[in-house]
């Protein structure tokens, strides 16, 4: 009888890990996020969003205050499109907000963050973030400095 209670015992425990597996895994892969219940959208458009992905968050001063809704790309200009979804409480964004794409992380996990401007107008629905920086992209850095080594710009690092 004790060896049944103690194979009952070990797979309730075995059950709860799996279950805290699972809520790990849809934290880390944002799928738990919640849905667009009163926020609003907005769009960034950037050069190179690098590995920037839907859902990813949008913070300002490090405090989430949104998420990547979409990745699209426009035609006419050739630029990434991000439309991002603002929660609620935070509908007071100066209309002159800077947004660009940062790292964090070892991982190297891409995200939006935000920097507020000092304009007294507030984004509204549909509004377009004009002011933006695309993600770095190492290659491209690791590129140009061995490409000014080669031109004899001197010591690159």
């Amino acid at each position: 009888m004790v060896k049944r209670s103690t194979e009952i015992s070990v797979g309730l425990f075995m059950l709860a890990g799996l279950v805290a597996l699972f809520f790990l895994a849809m934290k880390v892969s944002n799928l738990g996020s919640k849905g667009t219940d009163g926020g609003y959208l907005v769009t960034a458009h950037f050069q190179n969003v690098g590995s920037l992905k839907e859902k990813s968050p949008v913070t300002i001063a490090g405090v989430r205050v949104g998420r990547v809704q979409q990745i699209s790309f426009n035609e006419k200009t050739f630029e990434a499109v991000a439309t991002l979804y603002i929660e609620p409480r935070y509908d007071q964004l100066p209309k002159d907000t800077f947004a660009k794409i940062l790292t964090a992380g070892l991982l190297g996990e891409q995200y939006i963050g935000l920097d507020p401007g000092g304009s007294e107008q507030f984004l509204e629905p549909g509004d377009k973030i004009t002011m933006t920086q695309s993600a770095l992209v190492l290659e491209d850095i690791i590129g140009q400095a061995i490409f000014n080594q080669a031109e004899g710009g001197g010591n690159a690092f």
